[in-house]
């Protein structure tokens, strides 16, 4: 990987940072994500979580990583139909291999805890076996329904100790899920936080992404970005100024 700027792609590379392949969000996100970090994207429900996953999994592809995507939200036919909408044509990388999707929502499955735990276990297991140098639990909220926080905090504290061996895993997760304390321990294990929600501005609804953290910034956290998902163009971020609550 270089450290130049892709003249096709408009996305400057570096080799500690994730870019998430739109140079204005980069921006906006400390220049883009560290590598080799643990981040939680938190937010309620159709805040764009998903949409902010699938446009880091963008970034990662452009740099040449490898990416593993758990989804409880989507099959991998409507995952690459969702980026084929956002104009983030992925079908050649996945063809190739290069992203791997597995979709964790099974209908007619029982979840028990025990079930729960185990598939956990198995996660960590193959993460670490795989050549995927970039992860993205979307969501973890399932898992959270059935199995204890207990158990969820070992799995975010395995996802840490991965970390440090050079993966680079995002999990994003509904904050009804956890009660505060488990919260607030959950945000203390991540390198990286990114809070989103939906707010009403000029009489309209867009969505908000709050950097609470990043590991190492170089660039002041704390950015309140606001943002539209357009049908065939993606993320556009929207130059709105609104106060931090």
């Amino acid at each position: 990987m270089n450290t130049s700027e892709d003249a096709d792609s408009g996305i400057l590379e570096k080799p500690d940072i994730l870019s998430t392949g739109n140079t204005e969000l980069d921006k906006k996100i400390a220049d883009g994500l560290p590598l080799s970090s643990l981040t939680l994207i938190e937010g309620e429900n159709d805040t764009g979580k998903s949409v902010l996953t699938q446009q880091i999994i963008w970034g990662a592809l452009k740099q040449g990583f490898n990416v593993d995507l758990f989804s409880t939200e989507n099959t991998s036919k409507s995952f690459l139909s969702q980026m084929e909408s956002m104009s983030l044509d992925i079908s050649d990388y996945f063809a190739w291999g290069y992203l791997r999707v597995f979709p964790m929502h099974v209908v007619g499955f029982e979840w028990t805890k025990d079930k729960m735990q185990g598939t956990l276990e198995r996660m960590i297991h193959y993460m670490e076996q795989s050549k995927a140098q970039v992860i993205v639990i979307d969501s973890l909220t399932l898992f959270t329904e059935y199995a204890k926080q207990d158990t969820v905090l070992t799995f975010f504290t395995n996802c840490k100790n991965l970390v440090d061996h050079g993966k680079t895993i995002l999990i994003t997760l509904h904050t009804y899920a956890f009660v505060e304390d488990s919260l607030v321990r959950i945000r203390s294990i991540c390198d990286a936080h990114l809070f989103m929600k939906k707010a009403l501005v000029g009489g309209k609804y867009v969505m908000m992404l709050e950097v609470v953290k990043v590991r190492g910034a170089r660039k002041t956290t704390g950015n309140i970005i606001s943002f539209e998902v357009h049908p065939g163009y993606g993320i556009k971020i929207i130059p709105v100024s609104v106060a931090k609550v």
